[in-house]
Formats: structure tokens, sequence, C-alpha cells
């Protein structure tokens, strides 16, 4: 893929004038992807839809709206989903952060509650962050709630629904994360050697996903594994 025909795919998206929203743009995925679609200028409408605002004091970020939901009664919030052609999903904690059910409460009930008002609200393209290995019959629980509400989202039905497994992302989290940062030292040579394997760039997925937008969707369901992730992000990263 060349980068003038993701740029002509950009511009005839644009006249589209088709909004979004972002779920956990407070998260380093959803941060930096609030970031790309607000440079890119690719949606007329961005809203971030989350349990509180974002301190966003920047020229660039005057016209994102927010929208400030429980998610413990989400149901109660669904006019904050309503209205959006393009949803992003990067939810997501730690079990070591809210513990087992904690996790399987957000990754999974919120994630999946989300989804089903966004597909009431009118959303035709729902993007989901999972992860590498993702599999609803895994012993792994993390692995297995991921592809439990793969699964689960997929039978709401969207007219486009994409599933992107990133292996270990490479970024500077502020939050601390022991044992993400112990597998980034102990892939850092093989990802080295292997750079497709069992890492990504946080910026290379962001424009993975956004890429992946703007191209025609020819599947119901796509599923972007960490090596396509890497082939789609890296026209983008080109420009860096």
């Amino acid at each position: 893929m060349m980068e003038k025909d993701i740029e002509a795919l950009r511009e005839d998206y644009r006249k589209m004038n088709k909004s979004c929203f972002i779920l956990g743009a407070s998260g380093e995925t959803g941060k930096e992807l609030l970031k790309e679609i607000v440079a890119s200028k690719l949606f007329s409408r961005v809203t971030l839809i989350g349990r509180r605002r974002l301190p966003l004091e920047e020229e660039p970020y005057k016209e994102v709206a927010q929208e400030v939901v429980d998610f413990e009664k989400l149901e109660e919030f669904s006019a904050a989903f309503q209205g959006h052609d393009v949803g992003f999903c990067c939810l997501g904690t730690t079990k070591a952060k809210a513990g087992e059910a904690g996790f399987i409460r957000v990754d999974h009930d919120y994630v999946l509650k989300s989804a089903e008002l966004a597909k009431a609200g009118g959303c035709t393209h729902f993007n989901l962050e999972s992860s590498k290995g993702a599999d609803k019959s895994s012993s792994f629980l993390y692995l297995r709630v991921k592809g439990q509400v793969e699964a689960d989202v997929e039978e709401l039905g969207f007219e486009r629904y994409t599933i992107f497994r990133p292996a270990v992302l490479l970024c500077d989290r502020r939050e601390s994360r022991p044992t993400e940062w112990l597998a980034k030292k102990m892939l850092s040579p093989i990802s080295y050697m292997f750079p497709t394997a069992y890492s990504v760039p946080m910026a290379t997925l962001v424009r993975a996903m956004l890429h992946n937008a703007v191209l025609p969707g020819d599947k119901k369901v796509e599923l972007l594994e960490n090596k396509e992730i890497h082939a789609l992000g890296k026209v983008g990263e080109a420009k860096k």
C-alpha cells in the first residue's frame, strides 16, 4: 500500500463527515488515539466517553466533546452513545490493579454493554483493542476474558467490526505495570530481531486503527493480528 493511496482514502473519508467516540481515552492507547484523530481531522465530531472529564486545554482539542458516565449504570447514559458512526474501544485494566472480579467487569462487562449501547445508538463500525493470544477457551484469565468479549461483541452484529490483537505495546506508561515492564526488557533483543512477532509500538497500533477505518471494509468481522497491525501501521510511520 502506497502512502498516496492512504492519503486519497483519508481525503475521501473526511468528506463523509463521520463522527466517532473513544472509550478509554485516559489510557495509553486511547490518549495516543485521540491525539492522532485530532491531528488527522478524519472525523467531523469526536466524543470521549469516560468516567471523568479529561483536562484538554490545548487548542487542538477545543472541539472534542466529553460525556461523563457511570459504567456501573450505563443504561442510564444511553444518550452518550447515540449518533456516532464509528466507535473505538480502548477500555482495559489489570487483575493486579482491579482484582479478578474488577478486571472481568471492566474488560468484559463494561466493554460489552458499551458496544450494545453504541449499536443501538447507530454506530456502524466498532473497533476493539484486544490482545495477542486472546482465546475464550484459554486457561489464562486475561486471554480468556479478552477472547470472550471479542466473541460477545461479534454477536451484536455491527455492520463492521474490527478486532486489533497487539502484542506487548511499546510505550512509556504513566501507570506502573511491573510485569509488562519485565516483558519489554526480556523481549527487547527478540523484538529487534523479529520486530513484528512479540511487540508493537503504540504509535503503530494507533495508525493501523485509523488507516483501517478509512479502508473499504470488505468483511463484516475483521481480525488484525500483530503482524497485520505492523504492516498497516508502518505506512504512517514513513512520515515520521
